[in-house]
């Protein structure tokens, strides 16, 4: 496995502010992004997700009931340092505030995109990343009733949580079959493979000193666990597995510093939070810093999806500055 040096090649996040006409080019980014996740962080928007794969002006959303949709006015470009945003209050309104997540899709990255149909029938998806998945996502997007179903490494191969929802870890989609380094398997349920449904999966794998799939326990203590990645993290989701609660996301470009406070809910159309301690970012993981259930339950397990600002070791083997996690 090779070490990813300079993250932002692969994952970026940037800022911007709508003015609500057609043609709002954002850059910044540092490439050509292949998934971009938009959210407005001063509305009650919902999250919304386009890729190269479906192709551009394909919006998805975490709005309950949210199939996709065709959107001349939401997303309408990739380019080669961005994209560019229509006029829809999505992704455009005037003067409020966004957030846009950006992913490169490549395999050294360890990120591929699949599309496939549904057969109805127990089966496995190819996926082109020659390494083991520890996370996939995957939307029925035909469908507004189906919810966006996420298998993690953490929770085995017969259990999964739904990214649009704050319910606790259920059992089933995956036909208790691990994914390999060529397939991931997918059981009859209409959310992972309807007959004839078309289908998105997000698939990721962990590259060293770029991206992390795991999960810790909480202490229930504002002094909280600390979570080794071997990187200073730009991008962190976190979900607990067996509580009820939501799908928290934190980066290092809303607020900046120490402690991370600037929280965004995958599963909810919320503004962004912006009171209380949360999280510190540091060179080699993340440290909470609240003693709240959704971080940091006393004895509960969270699992969590990380990507890098800087790796904590370089190909060179160059440190980077030491961590304190006290």
């Amino acid at each position: 496995m090779a070490i990813i040096d300079k993250p932002s090649d692969y994952f970026n996040t940037i800022l911007y502010t709508g003015n609500g006409n057609s043609g709002h080019a954002q850059t910044g980014v540092g490439f050509q992004p292949d998934w971009v996740w938009l959210k407005s962080r001063t509305n009650g928007e919902y999250h919304n997700f386009y890729d190269v794969v479906r192709g551009v002006t394909k919006r998805l959303s975490t709005q309950p009931a949210g199939a996709a949709q065709t959107t001349i006015s939401g997303l309408t470009a990739f380019g080669s340092d961005g994209f560019t945003v229509g006029a829809a209050d999505t992704a455009n309104q005037n003067s409020q505030s966004f957030v846009a997540w950006n992913w490169k899709e490549t395999t050294d990255a360890g990120f591929d995109i699949v599309s496939y149909t549904g057969t109805g029938s127990n089966r496995t998806v190819a996926h082109n990343l020659g390494v083991v998945p520890q996370m996939i996502i995957i939307k029925r997007y035909n469908d507004g009733t189906a919810s966006w179903m996420v298998y993690h490494q953490s929770l085995g191969n017969n259990k999964y949580l739904s990214l649009d929802a704050t319910a606790a870890e259920d059992t089933g989609h995956w036909n208790s079959t691990s994914p390999t380094a060529s397939v991931f398997s997918v059981d009859t349920d209409q959310r992972v493979n309807a007959n004839g449904a078309s289908y998105i999966a997000y698939v990721f794998a962990e590259e060293q000193g770029y991206s992390k799939f795991g999960s810790y326990t909480g202490n229930g203590n504002a002094n909280g666990t600390f979570i080794y990645t071997g990187f200073k993290p730009a991008w962190v989701m976190s979900k607990t597995i067996s509580a009820v609660d939501d799908w928290q996301i934190l980066d290092n470009k809303r607020n900046g510093f120490n402690p991370n406070n600037f929280q965004l809910v995958a599963n909810s159309g919320n503004a962004e939070q912006t009171s209380g301690n949360r999280a510190d970012f540091l060179s080699n993981g993340f440290k909470i810093r609240t003693s709240g259930g959704s971080w940091n339950p006393s004895g509960g397990a969270i699992l969590y999806m990380a990507f890098a600002e800087n790796p904590f070791v370089t190909s060179t083997g160059n440190g980077s500055i030491p961590a304190c996690a006290g």
